[in-house]
């Protein structure tokens, strides 16, 4: 008998935690299910063929929301060319629909409803049973599955009580096929909230793994030095007592390598935990926080329990400690936020400056209650996955395109980090952060930049094209009292705003690039060339600036490892040996003496 588990990921470097859970579990029951993972960008014709070449008697598939439209067109191709071939369905994309999967693909075998562990290793062994002619359960007596009986009728049964989350198996015995890949690790199931647009509320019944558990396998990551591990715990620290626990052990034994990522409501941590977390080494820890909104009216219709100010003073604290990457989430399409609403968020969030802000889009889920009222809420969305809104009773499609447009700027000028300093000066020509990315959206789509890909270096001269047209144009003309009122503050003069750009774009170039070709906007070199052997001849002997990462290296080779601008009047060394462990930029040293 031949079992197959199959995932379809988002991204090579992630792994599917589910269809490793299961095949561990089966293994105690002595049954060995092989494991094919592919990702969406692979071609459906390479990943059928994978599974036809496996010759499977049963394939069990994990469907989620990113992947379930190439699931469905990958089981019907499959079932073509291996009619035989039991087919399984698990996840949270088909648990809360199951009749109706069956009833739309009529060669389903059956579907697995909620926690798949337990359920997975009784089918298994039951097929197992079937090919030796050994007596077990029937599929009659297993809970969590619906299924299609030797006569072709969908059958329900009844869901398997959850189980104690300290019995799942541990499925990282061997690391070497998670090589350069994201370690992802539960010790909680189970949400305390209940958020309308979240399947995730479904499920109250909050559980914890055992910690002296939960140790022992972390203290195997550390060992083995894997680079990140991301907690999928949907809010890690809804127990105090747990999350002080592991984060004290992950303090005690850092490794200085390995990464954790937690998913926390802020405004739960409390002052012991700040304390601990001021503390830890810089990269060791990195937090998101689902915001999603600051209008009160939307939080409470959504049934959320946030304090957004409570909010905003935990994010400062922690930021304040400059060692914790902070990601912060916002969605688009929630009832009673419009266009201004939303425009007032996203600033609110913007103020706080975390590493990453992520503007989402509501996806209208099945068996969530923002589904419920859709008709209410006038939600227009799509009808295949990901039921991403379309338009709302507060906020159209235009606008809604609109923001698309301003959510790839973010991503491009802020969540890159390329542009740091560029947009903090040109943030006030604006007024505020969410006008600059609308402004920003409007350029690309005016000049057909929108539509093309363009390289990292590509960005950066297209942002200095914008500096120059935009401002040039709109602000002298239009705005010509804005544009003084920013000179004079900034640059001494409405006049001397092209220079402080440039050398604010260059340096943001330079923090992340070790880029050899100077680009056209940078201007002229601003380091002579005999300054700069001097420099390098001086650094080859004496290590006054370039220390740890250059040990045994010749002028040459340090000169190709850093690079040496003149900025402001001060001659800066950008030192990519030694960068910024939270935001990936180059260590920054004003150098003397020369």
């Amino acid at each position: 008998m031949k079992i197959i588990l199959t995932a379809v990921n988002a991204k090579y470097i992630h792994s599917n935690l589910a269809v490793y859970t299961l095949q561990a579990s089966a293994e105690k029951a002595g049954v060995f299910p092989e494991i094919r993972e592919f990702t969406i960008n692979q071609s459906k014709d390479s990943m059928l063929r994978s599974l036809f070449l496996a010759r499977a008697d049963v394939v069990c598939v994990s469907c989620y929301i990113w992947n379930i439209s190439i699931v469905e067109d990958l089981i019907t191709e499959y079932h073509k060319i291996s009619p035989k071939t039991k087919i399984w369905l698990g996840g949270p994309e088909v648990s809360y629909h199951a009749e109706e999967m069956l009833e739309q693909y009529p060669f389903l075998a059956g579907i697995m409803k909620g926690e798949g562990e337990v359920t997975f290793r009784e089918i298994a062994v039951y097929y197992q049973n079937q090919e030796n002619g050994m007596e077990g359960k029937t599929l009659e007596e297993i809970h969590g599955i619906t299924y299609r009986d030797a006569d072709g009728a969908v059958k329900s049964n009844p869901w398997r009580p959850v189980m104690d989350l300290s019995e799942v198996d541990f499925p990282y015995a061997n690391l070497k096929k998670f090589e350069n890949r994201i370690i992802y690790y539960e010790s909680s199931r189970g949400c305390p909230f209940s958020c309308s647009y979240c399947l995730s509320s479904i499920d109250k019944r909050l559980r914890f793994r055992n910690l002296d558990l939960v140790k022992k396998e972390l203290a195997f990551f550390l060992e083995q030095k894997v680079p990140q591990v991301k907690f999928v715990d949907r809010t890690f620290n809804c127990k105090k007592d747990h999350a002080m626990a592991i984060w004290k052990f992950i303090a005690e034994h850092d490794n200085g390598v390995t990464n954790f990522h937690f998913e926390i409501a802020a405004d739960l941590i409390t002052e012991e935990e700040l304390e601990l977390l001021n503390t830890l080494r810089p990269g060791l820890v990195q937090l998101e926080i689902g915001v999603q909104s600051t209008n009160e009216r939307t939080i409470k219709e959504i049934r959320r329990t946030m304090k957004f100010s409570e909010v905003a003073r935990i994010v400062s604290e922690v930021r304040s400690g400059g060692n914790i990457h902070q990601h912060l989430d916002l969605i688009a399409g929630l009832p009673y936020e419009d266009m201004e609403s939303f425009h007032r968020s996203f600033n609110d969030v913007y103020a706080l400056r975390p590493q990453q802000l992520q503007l989402g889009f509501l996806k209208v889920l099945k068996g969530s209650y923002m589904e419920e009222k859709a008709v209410e809420y006038q939600l227009v969305f799509q009808e295949r996955p990901p039921f991403e809104v379309l338009s709302t009773k507060w906020l159209s499609y235009e606008d809604v395109i609109r923001l698309k447009g301003i959510e790839e700027m973010v991503e491009v000028h802020y969540n890159s980090g390329q542009f740091v300093h560029t947009m903090e000066r040109l943030e006030p020509v604006f007024g505020d952060a969410f006008s600059m990315y609308d402004a920003l959206r409007a350029y690309y789509e005016a000049h057909g930049l929108d539509q093309v890909n363009h390289s990292r270096i590509g960005r950066y001269e297209i942002l200095w094209a914008f500096l120059t047209e935009y401002l040039e144009k709109y602000l002298r003309e239009s705005k010509k009292s804005s544009l003084e009122s920013f000179g004079e503050s900034l640059v001494g003069s409405a006049d001397g705003w092209q220079e402080e750009f440039r050398e604010a774009l260059t340096y943001d170039l330079y923090l992340r690039e070790n880029v050899k070709n100077r680009p056209a906007f940078a201007g002229e070199e601003t380091v002579e060339k005999r300054i700069a052997a001097a420099f390098y001849e001086r650094e080859e002997s004496e290590h006054q600036y370039l220390k740890s990462g250059y040990e045994g290296r010749d002028r040459r080779q340090m000169r190709k490892m850093t690079h040496l601008e003149r900025i402001g009047g001060k001659l800066l060394l950008f030192d990519y040996q030694n960068r910024d462990a939270l935001c990936n930029q180059a260590r920054v040293t004003a150098v003397e003496g020369l």
